[in-house]
């Protein structure tokens, strides 16, 4: 047990979330909690992750959750371990808010992203059929989200470009999608500023300088592609070139990446095989899917694309993950080290009062604030 490495997650406790202040001390080894000296409460070492209150041990969490992110039914899970459906089903729900926490967390934060591909999957679920919007970076391959409805509509593609935006620096940008319509919209209204203006009235907003939307249109006949048509809707041509250049993309404009990471989740994702009986019954467990695999994509597979031969050893390899070529970290990590990563909880305001501040309430500010 380490104290320099937690944090209270007490939400109304001046200190939460802050790491090395020396407010945190070793309450008990035995039953591993922490106490911390602000605002007195204690808390156990796995408050906040997947394995908070759970009996069984974590060797054996970790080995069903990563089962599940590479395809295992869950039928089989149970007959394997003796555990519950309805266990394996929450252990599914924890490790899905956990990889969610995570992505937020660590991935949607701005970055240079250049050239981003988006794409939409249509999955079969028990009476009905619901449609995955996915996005991702092209240079390092990061999953950047996904979204789940019932409607393949604006309001989808809206819901992910908003995603795309948290993960992206007001920076040329280059969107490469299929030819549904509502991307090029939702790209316009979405990633834009307001302009500052002097005098009254309501700032105007401006579209990202440098923002270019591209179309990739296959035409089918008999299920066999017969042509390819390539459109740039927004931006100038020449700077297009330069953002996939930049992206090390090689050839004409295309999806592959994104049609790639479409199979990826088909194939790890027993719900989303094309030709399956085993159907979701709701969408709440797709989308548990996709935060579950996308989050394992992104820092626990290494992707062979991303390889960088040895300067030492040229017969051999370093292998990185889409996390790592983005600089989020340094090393590729397990499945137990992505559900035991704490994320720190929003940092402490002072509450809003009338009159004058108290001293105390000065002091906290000056040590929690600043």
């Amino acid at each position: 047990m380490d104290s320099q490495t937690a944090f209270c997650p007490n939400p109304d406790c001046p200190a939460k979330g802050h790491e090395g202040k020396g407010n945190i001390r070793i309450h008990s080894r035995q039953h591993r909690r922490y106490k911390c000296q602000e605002c007195g409460q204690t808390f156990t070492a796995t408050k906040g992750r997947p394995f908070y209150r759970l009996r069984h041990r974590q060797e054996v969490v970790v080995w069903v959750v990563t089962l599940l992110a590479w395809g295992c039914p869950p039928q089989a899970i149970v007959a394997a371990f003796g555990l519950d459906e309805r266990t394996v089903a929450d252990w599914r729900q924890r490790a899905a808010a956990q990889c969610q926490q995570v992505h937020e967390h660590l991935v949607e934060q701005p970055r240079e992203l250049g050239e981003v591909q988006a794409d939409e999957l249509r999955v079969k679920r028990q009476g009905a059929v619901v449609w995955v919007a996915l996005a991702m970076q092209t240079a390092t391959r990061l999953w950047l989200g996904g979204r789940v409805s019932q409607q393949r509509d604006r309001q989808l593609i809206a819901r992910l470009i908003e995603q795309v935006r948290r993960c992206a620096l007001c920076l040329p940008l280059l969107l490469v999608t299929d030819g549904f319509a509502a991307y090029g919209t939702a790209l316009r209204r979405v990633c834009r500023d307001k302009v500052e203006r002097m005098g009254r009235g309501r700032r105007r907003l401006q579209v990202w300088a440098g923002l270019c939307y591209a179309q990739v249109i296959k035409r089918y006949q008999k299920r066999r592609v017969v042509a390819v048509e390539r459109w740039v809707k927004e931006g100038d041509p020449e700077q297009v070139e330069s953002l996939r250049h930049k992206a090390h993309s090689e050839g004409v404009l295309n999806t592959a990446f994104i049609e790639r990471l479409n199979a990826t989740l088909r194939q790890r994702l027993t719900s989303l095989v094309r030709r399956t009986r085993a159907l979701a019954r709701r969408s709440a467990t797709i989308e548990q899917g996709i935060w579950l695999v996308g989050t394992l994509y992104n820092f626990c597979t290494a992707h062979e694309s991303l390889r960088v031969r040895s300067e030492l050893a040229p017969h051999r390899w370093q292998e990185y993950t889409p996390a790592m070529a983005a600089g989020i970290t340094d090393h590729r990590w397990s499945v137990k080290e992505l559900l035991s990563y704490r994320v720190p909880p929003p940092r402490w305001k002072p509450p809003k009062r009338r009159g004058r501040m108290s001293q105390a309430m000065k002091l906290k500010i000056m040590q929690w604030c600043t």
